[in-house]
């Protein structure tokens, strides 16, 4: 079954010259694991696709249940150097967030997402 992570986490995003930086965190502590299972530094380049020219690090926040993302080369410059819409990828988080994610039908009924 797939999910959104709109449905497990809440995002926020922001830049640091041309590099984007985006942070889920999990709406339940119980969320957290398949968050750090599915949402692998590999899949977010995959989902933002041609948006990100470099790479994407992941960093785990176990503390706060919460992974943060660093997308390399994907302002187009970053700030007064782009042309692009949202060129201090405060969008970035929302896009994420439309991510989908592969669970289990167990792990849906565990966490009461049907």
């Amino acid at each position: 079954m797939k999910i959104s992570l709109l449905r497990m986490a809440h995002a926020r995003s922001g830049d640091k010259g041309d590099t984007a930086n985006v942070g889920i965190i999990a709406l339940k502590d119980e969320f957290y694991p398949l968050l750090v299972r599915e949402v692998t530094a590999e899949k977010v380049k995959e989902h933002f696709g041609e948006i990100v020219k470099g790479s994407v690090e992941r960093f785990e926040l176990p503390n706060l249940k919460a992974l943060n993302f660093l997308l390399h080369e994907s302002l187009g410059g970053g700030g007064t150097m782009s042309l692009m819409t949202d060129a201090q990828g405060k969008t970035f988080s929302t896009a994420l967030l439309r991510m989908s994610i592969d669970i289990g039908d167990d792990e849906a009924l565990d966490f009461d997402l049907n």
